[in-house]
């Protein structure tokens, strides 16, 4: 990087609430926030949003009659975004970009006019522009009335950090000073449920802990999916209320041997990792938020990474999908949110279930990991 970047606000909706307060008294206790719920006609762990978040989210749908066709992704991105630029100061109107991603999309209204499809052999006339991928990022720009340049994509589940990496490209090209990135994702939804039970990768425990995220001794893979989304105002210079800032970036992608796995020391992950530090001492790295899915390999393959990277100086380790499930597209994000939390708090956020660690007596770099089917992997190193 050619300068740092700084974060000068990080906005999110998912099962911790919406705000950095709730999400740091989250993250206190040794509970997470995963419920056995019903999913068309099967019952399985999800992380959904607090009953209370979600009635603000129906309030904003019944706002605009704009609004009441979109997808519960772009509402979410909607809302977190209205609250990302009034805590950064941005205001309506501001010429700033955006890349908002999401590794599914508008899943459910596919769902439903794929339904109608099936059987009638027709479907509504919103049916195309309301599940295009594009969706999020332009209703966004809609709604804060910004000029754009306006960015969507899919990069699985690193999605989110690949829109950091878009948004501080643009920054340190000169094309603008402010960019909205993040991540949005509604998945909770029957066939993408029945797509990752076909993967074999879905918890089915009854325990405390339904997703095992970083427990290395796991012998059955227990990934479960939580809604959300999450979203950071990136700006150029040093401002000196920002939350942090952004001194590394790496992102690497592997040749695959299979459509959905990693290599067993995710060559990726060292690729990015390194990438990151740029020459850093290794020591430097206080913690490590891992993208940790909570299966057996994905897990197993990114610990590999880390100490072929960090040989006898690995950082605290840490992820945060144990307690709210994986958001595929704003996963990468909400680990930045949790991040950030660590960097203000100085307090290292613990996995009940892992394995003991020595606390870091101080946080001043923490490394941020996430990667997606594709083994396209974005390591982010924040700095106080």
């Amino acid at each position: 990087m050619k300068n740092p970047i700084a974060i000068t606000a990080i906005s999110s909706v998912s099962p911790l609430g919406n705000s950095l307060e709730q999400a740091w008294d989250a993250y206190q206790s040794e509970s997470h926030c995963l419920l056995e719920t019903l999913i068309g006609n099967h019952p399985v762990w999800a992380g959904k949003l607090p009953k209370l978040l979600n009635k603000e989210i129906l309030e904003l749908k019944s706002s605009d009659d704009k609004y009441k066709n979109l997808d519960a992704s772009v509402l979410y991105a909607i809302y977190t975004a209205r609250k990302a630029i009034k805590t950064a100061g941005w205001k309506l109107g501001d010429n700033f970009g955006i890349n908002l991603g999401s590794s599914r999309g508008a899943t459910a209204l596919f769902e439903k006019y794929h339904e109608e499809f099936i059987t009638d052999e027709s479907t509504s006339t919103l049916a195309s522009p309301t599940t295009t991928l594009g969706n999020i990022s332009s209703w966004v720009a809609h709604d804060l009335k910004t000029k754009g340049p306006e960015i969507s994509h899919s990069i699985t589940c690193s999605t989110a950090l690949h829109a950091m990496l878009n948004g501080i490209a643009w920054i340190e090209s000169g094309m603008t000073t402010k960019f909205l990135v993040g991540g949005s994702e509604a998945p909770l939804t029957p066939f993408t449920i029945a797509q990752m039970k076909a993967l074999k990768i879905y918890s089915k425990s009854k325990k405390e802990y339904p997703c095992r995220a970083l427990d290395m001794e796991k012998n059955k893979n227990s990934m479960v999916l939580g809604e959300g989304a999450s979203i950071a105002c990136l700006e150029n210079g040093n401002p000196a209320d920002s939350l942090a800032k952004i001194t590394g970036i790496g992102y690497a992608t592997e040749p695959l041997t299979h459509n959905v796995s990693i290599s067993t020391d995710a060559m990726c992950f060292q690729d990015s990792m390194a990438m990151a530090l740029d020459g850093k001492p290794l020591d430097s790295v206080d913690v490590i938020v891992l993208h940790a899915p909570g299966t057996i390999k994905g897990d197993l393959s990114e610990i590999n990474a880390i100490k072929k990277v960090f040989c006898n100086k690995t950082p605290f380790l840490t992820t945060n999908k144990w307690k709210v499930g994986h958001t595929f597209g704003a996963s990468g994000m909400l680990s930045v949110e949790m991040a950030i939390l660590m960097l203000q708090k100085q307090e290292a956020i613990s996995v009940p279930f892992a394995e003991k660690q020595n606390t870091p007596k101080s946080i001043k770099n923490v490394l941020v990991n996430a990667v997606g089917f594709g083994g396209n992997a974005v390591s982010i190193l924040l700095s106080k």
